[in-house]
């Protein structure tokens, strides 16, 4: 984005509350008119003031645009960072970050259990680009000491994980990752903003699948990143200008139609959240006590490995699930299959129920290598339904196949 002192004006909500700053931040009701949304700025290219006199700063959308403006202020805001860039896709955000940060011959250490699209993108897209990774248990903060080389850059963590509902000590891994003059990257889509902070934990970026819960209404794709203030890396860059300056140069940004729906599910955050939280707790009471089911992974568990961790750093527990069952992957399959109000499909985060089978699904891209999942494991992204409804859906599914 060029630089102008109009599009760096002093936060005004830095003090308020979550769910204000959701509403308020970077969205000052429009000047002309007074609208309380910010309009979607449909439009490719902006008249200049004479030649390379800029209004506002913006002269091309893919370099700045001011509903993006809005929503990247938001997150900025919402995550307590320096500077908010959105994108295309989730894995477009992690694309242009990780081309920003590594250069061939840097190393990486990615989790042992992670989005298949994550793992994809370090597996076949940056190893053939010269950047080496090793797998590491998260959980494990020794494991990821062990992991770390001399020309390790990034340590890269999701917390929760996909779709194991493992949790990572951020504050922890950050001492690591520091000691050993590297950043941590934290993956904050499970938990979202309102949830978990973890810049404020220690973590030097973070990254969502705006798609998810930021968005919140399974009718958008979108990514985003944070960084946080004065970060340099290990080779003494600004991490803010080098991300900005890949997000213009490679250009997989978010649309203004896109950029103003994910701001408008960040409007609605907090209260989905909230009820996404309350159902997800009963429906895994109701799965710890169903005879057909053997594991349930959620980090509200008290029996869950890191729950002292989760309960630390996150406000609440989340609204996903992962969950095991007798009869092995046939009898998975079929689980996810017979749900009526549950629907069928990958990605999570929205306001109705889904169902799927990782190991099939969204992580079929990791079968035969370390991140593979258990055959037997169904994901469950609570939805905001009535609870009830929820829980008799599943019951009639596991109690018929079961």
């Amino acid at each position: 984005m060029p630089d102008d002192p109009d599009l760096a004006a002093p936060d005004t909500t830095a003090a308020l509350g979550f769910s204000s700053r959701a509403i308020h931040a970077g969205q000052e009701p429009d000047p002309s008119t007074g609208a309380v949304v910010p309009p979607i700025y449909q439009v490719s290219t902006y008249k200049q003031d004479g030649i390379g006199g800029l209004r506002r700063g913006y002269e091309y959308s893919r370099s700045a645009n001011p509903t993006r403006t809005a929503l990247e202020e938001c997150i900025a805001a919402l995550e307590g960072g320096e500077r908010g860039f959105a994108f295309a896709s989730g894995l477009a955000a992690q694309d242009t970050l990780l081309r920003a940060l590594l250069r061939p011959g840097d190393h990486v250490v990615v989790p042992s259990d992670a989005y298949g699209g994550t793992y994809r993108l370090f597996n076949q897209v940056l190893v053939p680009w010269g950047v080496e990774h090793d797998i590491a248990a998260i959980a494990d903060v020794e494991s990821v000491r062990a992991a770390i080389r001399p020309e390790t850059k990034v340590v890269w963590v999701e917390t929760p994980t996909n779709p194991l509902l493992g949790i990572a000590d951020i504050s922890a891994l950050a001492e690591v990752a520091h000691e050993a003059g590297a950043l941590l990257v934290v993956d904050n889509t499970f938990a979202s903003p309102y949830l978990q902070q973890p810049l404020a934990l220690g973590a030097d970026i973070v990254t969502h699948s705006a798609t998810k819960y930021a968005g919140g209404h399974s009718d958008v794709v979108g990514g985003l990143i944070v960084t946080k203030a004065g970060l340099r890396t290990a080779r003494d860059e600004d991490v803010t200008e080098r991300v900005g300056f890949h997000q213009n140069a490679m250009g997989a940004v978010a649309g203004p139609f896109d950029a103003w729906l994910v701001l408008r599910g960040l409007k609605t955050l907090a209260v989905r959240m909230e009820r996404h939280c309350d159902n997800a707790e009963a429906i895994v009471e109701f799965l710890q006590r169903h005879p057909g089911v053997t594991a349930v992974h959620y980090p509200g568990l008290p029996s869950h490995p890191n729950h002292d961790v989760a309960a630390r750093q996150m406000a609440r527990f989340g609204g996903m699930i992962s969950f095991q069952v007798k009869g092995g992957e046939d009898v998975a399959t079929k689980v996810c299959a017979e749900t009526e109000l549950w629907t069928l499909g990958e990605s999570l985060g929205g306001v109705e129920a889904l169902i799927e089978h990782p190991g099939r699904m969204t992580h079929a891209s990791v079968a035969g290598t370390a991140l593979e999942v258990p055959s037997d494991l169904i994901r469950l992204s609570v939805g905001i339904e009535d609870v009830d409804d929820l829980i008799a859906d599943l019951r009639q599914a596991l109690d018929r196949l079961t």
